[in-house]
């Protein structure tokens, strides 16, 4: 058998073009892989990549071998064991019948998996690859500009409470000096020529009488002027200018009930992260509130949020009331941009419904920028859904979709946060 080995010295650059063209070749394998971690990962977790595991029979390279070739006479040994359409026995494990999966090794290891490291961007790439990233509808963009206040130099007229000590008293002196050096610089030239003329007293007592009057008015002069004037006074000046808003706060609400099983609650994971990553592309500083409800609710961590489990039934207004009372006390939406996603299988008290209705017409919706609600189930909708319906189509910030499966969501996220063209061509 013969190996072909290249053993040319890597050129600049050659490692990242060889890891491309290793992930262009394996990109399959690695995005399942990378749609497997996602259930792992926290749904702030993005400030680091992925190890990612590919099995090794999927990374089996073709080789060149040296067949055999010509004419030859090969006799087979013949069967006495078996006929056509017998059942085989599975091996029994034991020595020379391993049963496990894997290669041998002398060294007593073996790999069954290659495990691959990649990066933050690499791992954002493969997991929108095929979703574009949504974007705010327009009315929402002209909502991320906030004013915000700035220092804009020194004015003359300002507040007692914005006067700068220093300038002002930098101003003083300028003008004193200003004011005051014609006048000193003739003060001390008739000051000399006094004294000249005292030194011969009795021939100059007239000019000297004259002299010492004038100096005295110079001296009066000078000591006229102010320490500190109005015109000196130099007050700290602030101008507002717009600024993008950098601060948001994620609300993930979701019912706990003991309808809602662990295999819904991973789906809803996959949507809270895929919100939390378009998120973090638009604002710099993201906080995520938790908060589970099935009777009651409560704000909770994310491990409480995703993996504790509770029994009864479930009245969803709990958590809009919990959510109102969090933004009124912790985020003003003056200086927040507010943001929720609600998860349920649609269980709900019938007349409970009405009131969430009500609860995020008059409560929630005007104050948030945008709320998404994902119902999973694979049963018929009730009356959650349909108060809701009623909220989608008269709010442009609240919007209603129905996930099957984990498939669903890549296209239903796209179909929440999908740009409005019709507005972009007005």
């Amino acid at each position: 058998m013969a190996h072909f080995i290249d053993r040319r010295l890597n050129g600049k650059n050659k490692n990242t073009v060889n890891r491309q063209r290793f992930i262009k070749r394996y990109k399959r394998q690695i995005k399942e892989a990378v749609s497997d971690a996602i259930a792992k990962r926290s749904v702030t977790d993005v400030e680091t990549g992925e190890n990612i595991s590919i099995p090794s029979r999927d990374m089996q390279e073709p080789i060149f071998h040296q067949g055999k070739g010509g004419k030859r006479d090969m006799v087979h040994p013949g069967n006495d064991q078996f006929s056509q359409g017998d059942r085989i026995k599975r091996p029994l494990g034991g020595q020379g019948q391993g049963g496990g999966e894997g290669d041998a090794s002398d060294s007593g290891e073996g790999q069954d998996d290659f495990v691959f490291s990649i990066s933050k961007d690499e791992y954002l790439d493969l997991l929108f690859e095929d979703l574009a990233l949504p974007n705010l509808k327009q009315n929402q963009l002209n909502k991320l500009v906030q004013m915000k206040t700035h220092r804009a130099g020194y004015s003359n007229d300002g507040v007692p409470s914005n006067i700068d000590i220093v300038r002002s008293l930098q101003g003083s002196v300028a003008r004193r000096i200003a004011m005051t050096a014609g006048k000193k610089r003739q003060l001390a030239e008739l000051e000399q020529k006094l004294a000249e003329l005292t030194k011969n007293k009795k021939d100059n007592q007239s000019e000297i009488a004259l002299l010492e009057k004038e100096i005295e008015q110079l001296k009066n002069k000078i000591a006229t002027v102010p320490f500190i004037d109005t015109f000196d006074l130099r007050f700290r000046n602030y101008e507002k200018r717009p600024e993008p808003s950098s601060k948001a706060v994620m609300f993930c609400l979701m019912d706990v009930s003991g309808s809602m099983d662990q295999a819904t609650k991973e789906t809803a994971k996959r949507f809270y992260i895929l919100l939390y990553l378009f998120l973090t592309r638009t604002y710099k500083d993201i906080e995520v509130v938790y908060i589970r409800h099935h009777t009651q609710a409560k704000e909770v961590d994310e491990h409480e949020f995703f993996y504790s489990q509770e029994t009864g039934g479930t009245i969803v207004s709990s958590a809009l009331k919990l959510m109102d009372e969090i933004i009124k006390e912790r985020y003003d939406s003056e200086q927040w941009n507010i943001y929720a996603a609600q998860a349920s299988d649609g269980d709900n008290w019938a007349d409970d419904s009405p009131q969430c209705s009500d609860w995020l017409t008059n409560k929630i919706l005007p104050v948030t920028r945008y709320y998404a609600y994902i119902e999973i189930t694979t049963r018929a909708h009730q009356s959650l859904w349909r108060e809701y319906q009623v909220l989608a189509d008269t709010h442009e910030n609240f919007a209603i979709q129905h996930i099957k499966s984990v498939e669903d969501i890549y296209p239903i996220f796209r179909e929440l946060f999908k740009k409005d063209t019709t507005a972009d061509v007005a």
